[in-house]
């Protein structure tokens, strides 16, 4: 994709995880916010902390960009098209070196694509770990405890049924999908 459009697309999604105050009829204000899987209600100070202070996400977009980058100089084609596997956000075809991410993962912002595209840099970097980049993944050995927001996602029917060996793949990349510096690291240090 290209990176300037799509960090500008991003920057547009973003805008809905920002809280807003709507006003009553009576004077009052209601207050309305989305939140993340995982995340507690806010409190009233924090909901007008965040309006007055909108996180800016400077950090997910310099891992989005680095990411990409990364990913471009080992041979990795990056593409926002509909993944082959049906139901998944994003998947490394290794075969044909191409990493697709559903385009609607844009639509839920820097955040959400950040995590996407640093999980799948991780099968990359589990690909080249074994005999380079067009062969099948291999575990590199991360944590794989999962994040209690993520404790249900490999029950999901996308990988319900899937053999032991994939799941295994999932969840070495879930477990290490919000550590946003990872994935530039395991494809320099292995690709």
């Amino acid at each position: 994709p290209d990176q300037r459009q799509l960090l500008s697309q991003l920057a547009e999604a973003d805008r809905q995880w920002t809280p807003r105050a709507e006003p009553l009829a009576n004077g009052g204000y209601r207050y309305v916010y989305k939140r993340r899987a995982g995340e507690p209600p806010l409190n009233l100070e924090s909901i007008r902390a965040l309006i007055a202070n909108p996180p800016s996400f400077e950090r997910e977009r310099q891992a989005i960009a680095q990411l990409l980058q990364a990913l471009q100089q080992v041979g990795v084609q990056v593409n926002l098209s509909v993944p082959h596997k049906s139901g998944a956000a994003a998947e490394w075809d290794p075969r044909a070196r191409t990493l697709r991410i559903q385009p609607t993962v844009v639509s839920k912002g820097t955040l959400e694509f950040a995590r996407v595209l640093n999980h799948e840099a991780i099968h990359v970097a589990q690909s080249c770990s074994n005999q380079g980049l067009g062969s099948d993944p291999l575990l590199l050995g991360l944590p794989t405890l999962l994040p209690g927001h993520l404790s249900t996602v490999l029950d999901e029917p996308i990988y319900r049924t899937a053999p032991e060996r994939v799941r295994q793949l999932e969840r070495e990349a879930f477990a290490n999908q919000d550590r946003l510096t990872l994935g530039v690291q395991l494809v320099q240090a292995h690709c």
